[in-house]
């Protein structure tokens, strides 16, 4: 069975215990005759069969048509200028919620899986130890993320560790604090690293993936505990765990592949059309994989089409170094950005790309697309971006035009772990705790400078501490500055990680419009006509992405931002019991 889960499980969601309703909902969970049998968790064949099931919690590229993913789409923060449909017509993005919903997403989708994993967890009784650990360590694996999401986005939230009947008075439990909700998902990844006996496989569950998501995890609650509640003992702790669990994968003998973009264009290797092997690449952890005819997503798609696409800030694009290994306000090359404009009109950036960090020309396009102003990859249709920038990183440059540009037949294989996101995390944890060393530098920044093109000759701790970069806006050592600038440029759109790095280190005010203007810019298009414009608006030579028509749009900030509302209907079903379950900061409603 475990040769078809990617491709056959992954296809269904919530194939068992499947709901969309409220976690309170008494009719929610109508006990299976066949599940609700002691008998049945003692067979080996069973349980798994219910341990597959959890692949379901990967995104990756998302699923045929569904532009629910977790690359690119995810695109509040200050990377991407982001315009959302409102009706017939569009408007900048603000926040995700504007008000309290009836319903929280995360918290309904969460519940569902952490019911899945307590039920896993708490009835799996196979007579083989090593057999029944092993399966029970990959549903807590699960359980550890789903919390960890859950307290990412709400805070305190109800802690369960057993399967609830409607009548069971935990049902209504209380917000347990977010602390101790965090201690128990360390618990279940320590439990999943020692138990899980598959040390390392791309595409099941093992040791290096429970590894993986532990930096990931750590290293967020690290940077909470620090920079939200100031609490430096248990930042240095999370922070430590980061550094144990980043040096297992690092010894598990994984290498960077020579190019950047491989991580996200890559096939199975079983496709049809498989230039590219994912399998086979030795820089990828754990993937979520993708096969033509079986299970597609839409993510090339996306990109290539007419429909416009949030484009590349000017304030993202500034971010990548030059090739001298200097930032914008100090490098010696050439800082243009203003593209050239050829005989046909073509606007074309490749001398400004030529100059700065190689990943920048692997993640947009050479030549902008804006208003009238619009070109075609070999296997695109004409595209345009809210910014002029346009963003190939996703697609794979062979695959033939129809595949590409067909919503739900992109088989691309989606990166969930890789070996450059734990190089970030252990150099951000390392120098966090006053650790970091020349040998980290040389051994996990010069590499990705290396493949980036970026000159790395006089690189070391001292050459990133006195960069002294005035771009700095997030109040950190020049040092800080620089790896948080290396994991963005090197983790642009990826997994949604630029928006909960800014809200873990408390600084999701650089998301309002008014304080911080650059994120809502785009392209030089100084040359560009007004025709050519398009009914496009510019701020000085720049696209300003949140003009519609004679309209300025923005975002602005308040704390509340750092945690989602819970929904309405949840609040009610407390209140209608007699009980109270409080809302988060800024979200009470009168």
């Amino acid at each position: 069975m475990k040769k078809h889960i990617i491709f056959g499980l992954l296809a269904v969601v919530g194939a068992s215990f499947s709901s969309c309703n409220d976690f309170l909902d008494d009719n929610r969970y109508p006990l299976d005759e066949q599940t609700n049998n002691p008998a049945y968790w003692t067979s080996e064949i069973n349980v798994q069969s219910q341990v597959n099931q959890l692949y379901t919690n990967f995104t990756g590229y998302g699923s045929g048509g569904s532009w629910v993913n977790d690359f690119y789409y995810r695109s509040l923060n200050d990377d991407q200028c982001t315009q959302i449909a409102s009706g017939a017509a569009m408007e900048f993005a603000r926040w995700t919620y504007k008000d309290v919903p009836s319903a929280n997403s995360v918290w309904d989708a969460s519940y569902v899986q952490v019911r899945r994993c307590n039920y896993i967890i708490n009835n799996s009784n196979i007579a083989d130890k090593r057999v029944n650990d092993n399966l029970i360590g990959q549903a807590r694996l699960i359980r550890a993320m789903q919390y960890y999401e859950l307290v990412r986005a709400l805070g305190d939230v109800p802690l369960v560790t057993t399967v609830l009947d409607p009548g069971d008075a935990e049902v209504y439990g209380e917000r347990t604090p977010r602390n101790e909700v965090m201690d128990l998902v360390l618990e279940d990844l320590d439990f999943a690293i020692e138990h899980i006996t598959t040390k390392s496989s791309k595409v099941e569950f093992s040791v290096d993936l429970a590894n993986a998501m532990k930096t990931e995890i750590c290293l967020y609650e690290a940077a909470y505990s620090l920079y939200h509640k100031d609490d430096k003992a248990r930042a240095k702790k999370f922070y430590g765990e980061v550094v144990k669990a980043a040096n297992e994968v690092i010894a598990a003998g994984y290498t960077l592949n020579a190019d950047y973009q491989s991580v996200y264009i890559g096939y199975t290797g079983l496709d049809a059309n498989a230039p590219l092997g994912s399998i086979n690449n030795p820089e990828i952890i754990f993937l979520k994989a993708y096969k033509t005819g079986t299970l597609g997503h839409s993510t090339a798609a996306f990109l290539s089409s007419e429909t416009k696409i949030c484009g590349m800030t000017k304030d993202a694009f500034d971010a990548y170094l030059f090739k001298d290994g200097k930032p914008l306000a100090t490098t010696s090359l050439n800082k243009s950005d203003k593209p050239v404009v050829d005989a046909d009109g073509n606007f074309d950036i490749s001398a400004a790309l030529e100059v700065r960090d190689g990943r920048l020309a692997k993640t947009i396009d050479s030549k902008l697309a804006f208003g009238t102003v619009t070109f075609r990859r070999t296997n695109s249709n004409f595209i345009q971006s809210t910014t002029g920038y346009t963003i190939h990183k996703f697609v794979n440059p062979e695959t033939p035009h129809q595949q590409t540009t067909t919503a739900g037949q992109n088989s691309t294989c989606a990166p969930i772990y890789w070996l450059s996101w734990i190089y970030c995390n252990y150099l951000e944890a390392r120098a966090e705790l006053g650790e970091l060393t020349d040998a980290d530098v040389t051994n996990y920044v010069k590499p990705l400078w290396d493949r980036a093109g970026i000159d790395t000759s006089n690189l070391n701790k001292a050459y990133l501490e006195n960069m002294a970069d005035p771009a700095n806006n997030m109040g950190v050592s020049s040092l800080l500055w620089e790896l948080r600038r290396l994991r963005r440029c090197e983790l642009m759109f990826d997994r949604n990680q630029r928006y909960w790095d800014l809200v873990r280190w408390h600084k999701l005010d650089l998301l309002d419009t008014a304080s911080h203007p650059n994120i809502v810019l785009g392209a030089n298009v100084a040359d560009a006509t007004d025709e050519q414009l398009g009914g496009y608006g510019k701020v000085g030579n720049y696209i300003n992405g949140a003009k519609f028509g004679n309209t300025i749009e923005s975002r602005v900030f308040t704390n509340r931002e750092y945690l989602q509302p819970l929904g309405s209907t949840i609040i009610r079903l407390y209140s209608d019991k007699g009980l109270e379950l409080e809302q988060n900061p800024g979200w009470e409603q009168e």
